[in-house]
């Protein structure tokens, strides 16, 4: 994979899901909660539960995997958003059991290669 120390942009999309942005920053990918939930197809609540087991249960440290980044609302206001990277996109679809995150590791490599 290429490395990206400047943040970078693509799209996601597999079917006839909406289109997620993808943010590739310092040789890894960043996904909000929100992208989370629309990627894996489950609730807020659901994926909430596992990010938080991720940490409480110390699979990883919280500071190395989330990142917040400025992120422009509907109101016009910037807000910063926290962003999960890889590790936790992959700890997360794991106990999800999501077909979506695993069309999503297969799909990785290409964005990489497009940048």
């Amino acid at each position: 994979m290429k490395k990206t120390t400047r943040g970078e942009i693509v799209l996601y999309q597999r079917g006839d899901t909406p289109a997620i942005e993808v943010h590739l920053t310092d040789d890894t990918v960043w996904l909000s909660l929100n992208q989370l939930v629309s990627l894996f197809g489950r609730d807020k609540s659901t994926i909430s539960r596992h990010i938080a087991n991720v940490f409480a249960e110390g699979e990883l440290l919280r500071t190395a995997v989330v990142a917040e980044f400025a992120t422009t609302a509907t109101d016009g206001k910037t807000y910063q958003v926290e962003h999960f990277n890889l590790d936790v996109i992959i700890s997360v679809g794991y106990r999800v059991k999501s077909q979506q995150g695993t069309q999503f590791r297969i799909w990785l490599p290409s964005a990489y290669a497009s940048t």
